[in-house]
């Protein structure tokens, strides 16, 4: 059984109709329309699926409110629950072109329709009542097999993807959804798209383009011949099968992503349990033994750190830190004091964690050493990645995330169409280089470029030269980016990417 225990992402998506605008719940009156020619807050709806009956679901929107069609085919979406009225019942009719055909399930009638004229009363289904389905989670993920239980990731040595992995641990797990044309590739952590025979390509075309189909809950993914996804093989390569008809073998679910990261102490060392269940800074390279899952708790904001082997840090009498709970609890909860190009952690003793001299970590440190002479930021480097502080500091380095894409409240962060600046607020996103660089990040572009601030704080992405930025996991699933102004990076009210942000607030966090 798998011992990643997140659980699967709720499925979000816009529902695009025939001529291609996007289903949008307003909040006056609680209206809905088709007019909106892309996919932001009030274009995404989850999809949730009657206990009773595995066929009927219902369309919750951004509001918390359900869509509904009654006998006369008028269309609301007021209701608080499902409960509250049958005409939320609705099923799925799936075409041949992964497009959507909704049918009232009470009254057996088509929902379809254009701008402000939507209604439920076609009793076929026509171009007007099909719904191209554009999902809106994040598309940085881990895949599950449902029916092997086990995660897929990139086979490095035979240039597949395998569905044989416990857990989705490390680079290789990571996998890329890529909306294109109505349908979508599967990019792996190299860069390369998931071809239906199995086969992986640095450039994407028809074999490596699937339309979603949901069924139970589930995602299935069919490709241009008709066929399903499905693991093959010992090794549960994957590629297409010859079911026509998703079955159990041939669905999935999607999974977040957690941050995966390695810890290098003032010893130059790695931390690591190659030893044992003790947590020490001791080895010299950088293996699964050395990878530790980040989980922040969405209510405390502290973090526990979770080995591949499932188990999480804690801290034990004396102040020691072994990796030796099974579930999460007071003794296992960190706070995080982000300084720049390192990181200080503080245990439930109040006590911050420092290197030993053997290497083992212990929470026994009132205070962190000092930054360099420099101070804040800028602190002064060494060869190795010495430095003039203190042992209770520590770099962190994000080891899951070698392509990088960001969303925030008002959207994905894109090249400008007409400027060097960067947009924040598109529904569609572009893939971005992470590359890491003494404690800082590195954040690479179209053409090579990276990204860099410019004197008046705005951020762009035609340098030369790569600068350093700063991330900071502070809530789950989000990171705030800090320039080297000092100041944090957040999305103004024109969708500017601007380095100007005084606070971590709700416009300068970002889902990674």
């Amino acid at each position: 059984m798998p011992t990643n225990g997140n659980k699967p992402l709720k499925l979000q998506f816009g529902l695009i109709n025939h001529e291609g605008r996007y289903l949008t719940a307003e909040a006056f009156g609680f209206k809905v329309n088709a007019s909106a020619p892309s996919l932001k807050r009030k274009q995404r709806w989850t999809l949730e699926q009657d206990e009773r009956d595995a066929q009927v679901v219902y369309l919750r929107s951004h509001l918390g409110r359900y869509l509904a069609a009654d006998k006369d085919g008028r269309v609301t979406c007021e209701a608080e629950s499902p409960e509250a009225t049958a005409d939320s019942r609705f099923l799925i009719v799936a075409q041949s072109d992964g497009r959507w055909a909704l049918q009232s399930q009470p009254h057996l009638r088509f929902f379809g329709g254009g701008a402000d004229h939507l209604s439920c009363f076609a009793q076929a289904i026509g171009e007007r009542e099909l719904w191209a389905v554009h999902l809106a989670l994040h598309p940085q993920a881990n895949l599950l097999s449902v029916a092997r239980k086990r995660y897929a990731h990139l086979c490095g040595s035979e240039g597949e993807v395998a569905v044989d992995s416990n857990i989705p641990w490390g680079v290789d797990a990571l996998l890329t959804l890529v909306y294109l044309d109505g349908k979508y590739c599967l990019k792996t952590s190299d860069s390369r798209f998931l071809g239906n025979d199995g086969k992986l390509t640095a450039e994407n075309g028809r074999a490596t383009g699937y339309t979603l189909e949901f069924k139970c809950g589930k995602l299935a993914f069919k490709d241009c011949e008709g066929k399903y996804l499905t693991p093959m093989g010992p090794t549960g390569t994957l590629r297409s099968g010859r079911c026509s008809k998703p079955g159990k073998d041939e669905l999935f679910d999607l999974e977040e992503s957690h941050p995966q990261v390695v810890l290098q102490a003032a010893n130059n060392r790695f931390v690591s349990i190659r030893q044992g269940v003790n947590i020490s800074a001791n080895q010299d390279d950088e293996t699964d033994m050395e990878t530790f899952q980040m989980e922040i708790d969405r209510q405390s904001k502290q973090c526990t750190f979770r080995t591949n082997a499932g188990n999480y840090w804690t801290l034990v009498s004396h102040g020691g830190i072994q990796s030796t709970a099974t579930e999460v609890g007071a003794n296992t909860m960190f706070d995080i004091q982000w300084l720049g190009r390192r990181v200080a952690l503080r245990a439930s003793n109040g006590k911050f964690i420092c290197t030993k001299k053997n290497g083992q970590l212990a929470a026994v440190s009132d205070s962190v050493g000092e930054w360099g002479k420099a101070g804040g930021l800028g602190l002064v480097w060494t060869d190795h990645l010495s430095y003039t502080g203190k042992d209770e500091q520590l770099v962190l380095k994000l080891i899951n995330r070698p392509i990088l894409i960001l969303r925030g409240d008002n959207g994905y962060i894109c090249h400008h169409k007409s400027s060097n600046t960067l947009d924040a607020s598109r529904s569609v996103y572009d893939i971005f280089t992470l590359q890491f660089s003494n404690g800082a990040y590195h954040i690479q572009g179209a053409g090579g470029k990276f990204w860099y601030v410019s004197s008046p704080g705005l951020v762009c992405s035609d340098g030369d030269t790569p600068e350093d930025f700063f991330f900071e996991f502070l809530e789950h699933g989000r990171i705030a980016i800090r320039a080297t102004n000092d100041k944090y990076l957040r999305g103004d009210q024109g969708g500017t990417l601007k380095a100007d942000g005084e606070n971590a607030d709700s416009s300068s966090l970002w889902e990674y």
